[in-house]
């Protein structure tokens, strides 16, 4: 993990390198009280669900997690012309709706984001950009960071980038920690969101440690899942996530951010993720700063369902 950053580490000190490494990064994944029982985590899920679900199902809460939604492109077929296109969308929404908020960014591939920067006319809406090799990530260290560079030259405010599953099954925790460390400070004040790829990690034992290092190791973000090879979201990694985020600013005092993304379509399943951040974290999470979902038609979903109308204006 870098130093230098501005979120606290933990205080280990030893005498060899080797040891320090296991043992710090060993020490505060050891340290954390958040649950890795997968029974007790869906039962925690239902019961949550069960208890404040339906009193979430309002107009006001559907407008708000339009306003939280990175709104999508991540086709291999996308260009420039089908990408500005995607941001005249959101430029639209704003003249035609300006008694609505907007959605939060605009969520493209790195490569787009002169494109979207030079089309986006809409102040309040951020762009994100889908980096460091991503879905998989699987590239030298030195390809990841040109690719965020280049990316935030070319006007990102927010960086999504995949932690490297290749260490994390080979329990590389150090090379883990210090790539995202150079990642964070390649993009500097923008924010940068870890992807876990929860589908892939599958259990709330390999959830929390996943959270854990990414926010030690300078995260702003995190994030389940890409969307593209394994299962998307679910409402038990969300959980998990959430928990871990709970104790990691109980810990440091550092809001990290909580992003929901893969296979989120309707104004429901959107609901369930808005009580857990909710009821798990509280009402300072719920804003677009420290909640988000990332999808594509949720937005026009989202949107039927506060207006009562079929218009799709994404």
């Amino acid at each position: 993990m870098n130093e230098n950053h501005n979120h606290e580490h933990c205080d280990c000190s030893h005498d060899h390198k080797a040891d320090m490494s296991l043992n710090r990064y060993e020490t505060v994944v050891e340290n954390s009280n958040v649950t890795i029982d997968d029974g007790a985590v869906t039962a925690a899920v239902q019961q949550l669900l069960d208890e404040h679900y339906q009193e979430n199902l309002t107009p006001e809460v559907y407008q708000f997690l339009l306003n939280c939604v990175d709104l999508t492109t991540l086709a291999s077929d996308d260009s420039e012309r089908s990408v500005a296109d995607f941001v005249q969308h959101v430029n639209d929404f704003g003249e035609r709706y300006p008694q609505y908020k907007n959605v939060a960014a605009v969520c493209v591939y790195s490569n787009f984001a002169t494109v979207a920067r030079a089309q986006l006319e809409v102040s309040d809406v951020n762009i994100a950009v889908c980096s460091a090799c991503f879905p998989s990530s699987q590239a030298h260290i030195e390809t990841k960071i040109a690719e965020t560079a280049l990316a935030i030259q070319d006007g990102a405010d927010e960086v999504d980038v995949v932690l490297n599953l290749g260490y994390f099954r080979d329990k590389a925790w150090e090379e883990l920690s210090d790539e995202i460390a150079e990642l964070k400070e390649t993009v500097g004040s923008h924010h940068l969101k870890v992807i876990l790829e929860t589908g892939l990690l599958k259990s709330a034992e390999a959830i929390r440690r996943a959270s854990i290092l990414s926010m030690y190791s300078g995260a702003d973000f995190i994030k389940t899942s890409t969307g593209k090879v394994y299962p998307g979201a679910s409402l038990e990694a969300a959980y998990v996530m959430c928990q871990c985020i709970k104790e990691y600013y109980e810990k440091n005092g550092v809001m990290v951010g909580f992003k929901a993304s893969g296979g989120i379509r309707s104004t429901e399943d959107a609901v369930k993720y808005y009580t857990i951040v909710k009821e798990v974290l509280g009402d300072a999470w719920l804003d677009n700063k420290h909640f988000r979902i990332g999808a594509s038609s949720l937005a026009n979903a989202l949107f039927q369902s506060f207006t009562g109308t079929e218009e799709k204006p994404f």
